[in-house]
């Protein structure tokens, strides 16, 4: 009891402030594939510092609202582009005294996949613009605000390995979809074409899909089913890799 008294009044008489702590926050790289391409979500910065370059959406953490780091990452996504996010995945933390010319700082960047049909896009506070970009002509937008560009190639690394043992591409679809849809999502992510038998034997295997009732995709060819994620689904692991051809 002793103990548990003198530790009371530490934490009452101990101030965070008496030491110096770095800058501390969260940037989110976030994922959506269009007209057939990977792209990334980024922000052009309106205040200083890197003023009018792009960069991740993000921003510091708030003690007094943000519970945990996810919650940053949510807060500060809805507030500087108005998107919410189905998943959203913490890969990495970063931090040194080079990255922010502020001073000595700290991130921890997630990654997050979303549907384009999901979106509606704004600009929030502390931003003159949101845009998607190919992530491979990203070199064309000029340099990238701190160390975004290597954050963003973390990510993509981060995802492409997750692909390969996991169902987590599914994330970049509509509510419904056919297995052709769904193979070739993977495959614009990891950037190579998949065996479809194997493929298939692997969608059947992790049971993380259901026919939807009389859902059929119409087209040229004969009707395509239409399949949905499981609930309570949301991510399945594979012991293999995924194979290409």
């Amino acid at each position: 009891m002793q103990a548990e008294q003198q530790e009371a009044e530490f934490l009452r008489s101990y101030n965070i402030h008496d030491y110096d702590i770095p800058l501390t926050s969260v940037d989110i790289v976030i994922f959506t594939v269009q007209n057939f391409s990977l792209q990334v979500l980024l922000v052009q910065r309106a205040e200083h510092p890197f003023r009018l370059r792009w960069a991740l959406p993000g921003g510091f953490i708030d003690i007094h609202r943000d519970d945990d780091l996810q919650a940053t990452a949510l807060r500060k996504l809805k507030e500087k582009t108005g998107v919410a996010t189905p998943y959203l995945e913490q890969f990495a933390g970063v931090g040194n005294h080079t990255r922010d010319p502020r001073g000595w700082s700290a991130t921890f960047p997630f990654f997050a996949l979303i549907n384009p049909e999901q979106l509606d896009l704004q600009s929030g506070s502390a931003v003159e613009d949101t845009r998607w970009f190919v992530l491979d002509e990203l070199d064309q937008t000029g340099p990238l605000a701190f160390d975004h560009a290597q954050l963003i190639q973390a990510a993509l690394q981060h995802l492409r390995h997750k692909v390969e043992y996991s169902s987590l591409p599914v994330h970049l679809l509509p509510e419904s979809f056919t297995l052709s849809e769904l193979q070739h999502i993977h495959e614009i992510v990891l950037g190579k074409n998949i065996d479809k038998s194997a493929f298939r034997k692997r969608v059947k295997e992790g049971d993380f899909l259901e026919a939807v009732p009389d859902g059929w995709r119409l087209g040229s060819n004969r009707p395509a089913q239409l399949y949905r994620l499981k609930q309570l689904q949301p991510l399945v692991y594979f012991q293999r890799p995924m194979i290409g051809r």
